[in-house]
């Protein structure tokens, strides 16, 4: 907690010194630390730790970019990737409801970043045609503000799959997800691979489920993680495995997951040490998901 009592101190003190117009660059350096905070909570293995540690950074993180003169893409962006990668380790499966809220909040930073290219602000509310269109107007260089809100928009619908307002935007972030795969399909480990994966390994066959597509892109996670980012094993357990009534693979893949040490990817020790809480927690539930 000590980083965060000192990310505090020093957000709290910009504001004062500027008597409430925040001088740039001072904002800039906090952003700055702020930063290489949120790589060493990456790099945390302990899971309590990081769990108390995330919202102080994500509140400065509010206050910094509250205080920009002008909305900050990169506040935003690390505001997008944070509320999302905080709610799914540490939300989505004690809290529904308190997850789509920092869903929502996730999916909201970065889509007022997206917003900003004019062409695609006047297709968003259009057809699905003219929205995947206007994607082509993105680059490379878009690809992590457009996969962390296709992420947490994507999660949302996955914890709201009741509300068919919240459904109807599923072909939205589909789009969003197929220009991560067009243009950087190696970004975060693969991880726009492994949302296809879940998709099409979740829906059953007779709904336009594609195992065997499925399994395509699961492969091309570990491929990519090389098999050292254990996430993809954890969502192929839970959804092609249960699918497929395939529990051979179920165990082998959760027996892998518990067997990879966190300093297999020291730069993503929480997410491997995240996937490897859930993996126990699904591996208790064996017996109602196998029959």
């Amino acid at each position: 907690m000590k980083h965060v009592s000192l990310f505090l101190l020093l957000v709290f003190s910009t504001l004062h010194w500027s008597c409430g117009v925040v001088n740039a660059v001072a904002v800039n350096a906090t952003t700055n630390i702020v930063d290489y905070g949120l790589v060493a909570i990456f790099e945390e293995s302990d899971l309590d730790f990081a769990e108390k540690a995330i919202p102080g950074n994500l509140t400065l993180l509010e206050a910094l970019y509250r205080a920009k003169d002008k909305d900050d893409d990169h506040l935003a962006f690390l505001l997008t990737q944070g509320y999302t990668g905080y709610t799914l380790g540490f939300v989505e499966d004690t809290d529904p409801e308190r997850a789509k809220v920092l869903y929502t909040r996730a999916r909201d930073y970065g889509l007022k970043a997206l917003k900003k290219n004019k062409l695609f602000a006047h297709a968003f509310d259009q057809g699905q045609q003219e929205f995947k269109k206007s994607l082509e107007q993105f680059g490379k260089s878009d690809v992590p503000m457009i996969f962390w809100t296709a992420n947490a928009w994507g999660n949302l619908i996955n914890i709201s799959i009741s509300d068919p307002e919240i459904l109807g935007d599923l072909p939205k972030v589909n789009a969003m997800m197929e220009f991560v795969l067009k243009n950087e399909e190696t970004y975060f480990y693969g991880s726009a691979h492994l949302y296809f994966a879940a998709i099409l390994a979740t829906t059953p066959k007779n709904l336009g489920g594609k195992p065997d597509s499925a399994k395509y892109h699961f492969n091309k996670c570990f491929e990519i993680g090389k098999n050292n980012f254990i996430l993809p094993h954890l969502y192929m357990a839970k959804s092609y495995c249960v699918q497929m009534q395939d529990k051979a693979l179920f165990e082998k893949l959760l027996t892998t997951i518990d067997e990879t040490s966190l300093e297999v990817l020291p730069e993503q020790r929480l997410v491997n040490a995240i996937a490897k809480r859930k993996a126990k927690h699904l591996a208790e539930r064996i017996d109602e998901l196998f029959f």
